[in-house]
């Protein structure tokens, strides 16, 4: 008998998508390198628009190492009767615990340090930590109820942003952009920066933001913020522009000769991706540039803004591209880990951070920018209400916490002056609401315009979306 294996692993890489552009055989492998640069509206195998889009881009605020919510967030008064006593057993409930505080003999509760207060119309409680949030209350969607499967770091990082603990998914924005396209053929569809507080925090990998087994030219673009924005994106000395044109023609035309043959899609998909290079050598240069921002800008996202590779300057980047068609850009901000001196480390974070997050909600807003984005902030779990290690007068830790979180989203059709969800007294289960990692990527991929169950890729016998069997809209949350 023939073995039909290698036509098995052949078909099951091929997608409509490279079946019609395999069958152009009139079309030159320039303009097929275009096609496939082109928005997805107009040759993604997917039914695009599933529903109608509220939103058309994300811009994601990922504050790496898990924010505590119940000292920015979840106020919660009683804890302060509840200070340096025993976490009740009814509470806890026999729930796992990480190796950092399983030896622990007490779990001491420790109320949070800092003050809260109502703020907007809406009335929504905020940690004194948030005064610049505290200014758009009633533009946020505030969820006290998110929850989790994983309990730390690497596996609930991942879960949050692929779908899945394990590696080797497409991540969120790759999943965006194979679903709908570009708006920008200069730029990429999915744009990735990294800020850093000041221990750094948890390391982030790069298969965050990679396609995983979707098409390559699916993986985000990480944009540096010291030296060249992009790496290898600047000719290389002695090549100028005709001459990168000419070898890049020259190349084309070998990778079409080499995908006549085997039909293997990662070779359009390397096209496309020299193609965007070559573009992306003017547009990144122009985006980069920030000195035709006004002062009142910079005044706005803080004076960090100035300084490349700060969250604040990550932040109007953040605007930039979305003024120029980006879909998916994701911020990451590290050392949110505050396994001890949470006050102290929290103040830091929050000075970093805070005033920049409500500036560019503030700016999408007054240039008509928020309606159609969608903005989100949080982290990957939450923390512990009892402490890790010992309570002092001036500080204490928390240890890592699943079971209930807070984020916050704005713009892009979500119900502005909303809280959902409530967690009882201590912060630590969920008694209203609950919100799993899967309805959060649901509920994101809908107002995009895109219905997670049919948000599909065939992988080795078998259709994987974003949200595996799971997730489902969260209504509550949506104008």
């Amino acid at each position: 008998m023939t073995d039909l294996s290698y036509l098995t692993a052949t078909a099951d890489k091929l997608t409509r998508r490279h079946f019609f552009g395999r069958s152009a055989t009139g079309l030159g492998t320039a303009a097929l390198a275009s096609l496939l640069g082109r928005d997805a509206q107009a040759n993604n195998p997917l039914p695009v628009s599933h529903i109608a889009p509220k939103a058309k881009r994300v811009i994601w605020m990922f504050q790496s190492g898990a924010p505590s919510q119940m000292d920015l967030f979840d106020y919660k008064p009683r804890l302060a009767e509840f200070h340096k006593q025993e976490l009740p057993a009814s509470i806890r409930m026999g729930q796992r615990l990480t190796g950092m505080t399983s030896g622990q003999s007490s779990f001491p509760v420790v109320a949070s340090k800092f003050k809260f207060a109502q703020h907007g119309q809406s009335g929504t409680w905020l940690s004194e930590m948030l005064p610049h949030t505290a200014k758009i209350v009633d533009e946020m969607c505030l969820i006290r109820s998110m929850h989790t499967e994983a309990i730390n770091h690497d596996p609930a990082i991942t879960f949050i942003q692929t779908g899945s603990q394990l590696p080797g998914r497409p991540s969120f924005g790759s999943w965006v952009d194979y679903g709908l396209g570009t708006m920008n053929e200069d730029l990429p569809a999915f744009v990735v920066m990294i800020s850093n507080g000041a221990t750094k925090g948890q390391g982030l990998l790069a298969r965050l933001w990679g396609s995983g087994f979707l098409p390559s030219q699916h993986q985000g673009v990480k944009l540096r913020g010291v030296g060249d924005p992009v790496l290898y994106l600047s000719d290389p000395h002695g090549m100028d522009r005709q001459g990168r044109r000419q070898m890049l023609d020259g190349l084309a035309e070998l990778n079409g000769m080499q995908y006549q043959d085997v039909g293997d899609p990662e070779i359009t998909a390397r096209i496309a991706q020299y193609e965007l290079a070559f573009r992306m050598q003017t547009s990144v240069p122009e985006l980069m540039d920030l000195s035709h921002e006004s002062p009142h800008t910079f005044e706005l996202y803080g004076e960090d803004s100035k300084k490349p590779g700060t969250y604040a300057a990550n932040c109007l980047l953040a605007r930039r591209l979305v003024e120029r068609g980006v879909r998916f850009i994701q911020l990451y901000h590290r050392d949110w880990d505050h396994h001890g001196g949470l006050p102290d480390r929290m103040v830091q974070q929050c000075k970093e951070t805070d005033q920049a997050s409500a500036a560019l909600v503030m700016d999408l807003k007054q240039r008509g920018l928020l309606d159609d984005t969608l903005v989100i902030w949080g982290g990957e779990f939450g923390r512990t209400v009892y402490c890790q290690g010992a309570i002092t007068d001036t500080t204490y830790g928390r240890d890592h916490h699943p079971r209930c979180f807070s984020m916050w989203m704005a713009g892009g059709g979500v119900k502005p002056g909303t809280v959902l969800g409530e967690t009882d007294e201590y912060s630590y289960n969920i008694v209203s609401n609950p919100v799993h990692v899967h309805d959060l990527q649901a509920t994101i991929l809908n107002q995009l315009g895109l219905d997670h169950t049919r948000l599909t890729y065939r992988f080795q016998g078998r259709d994987f979306r974003l949200t595996d069997v799971h997730g489902k809209v969260v209504s509550e949350v949506l104008a």
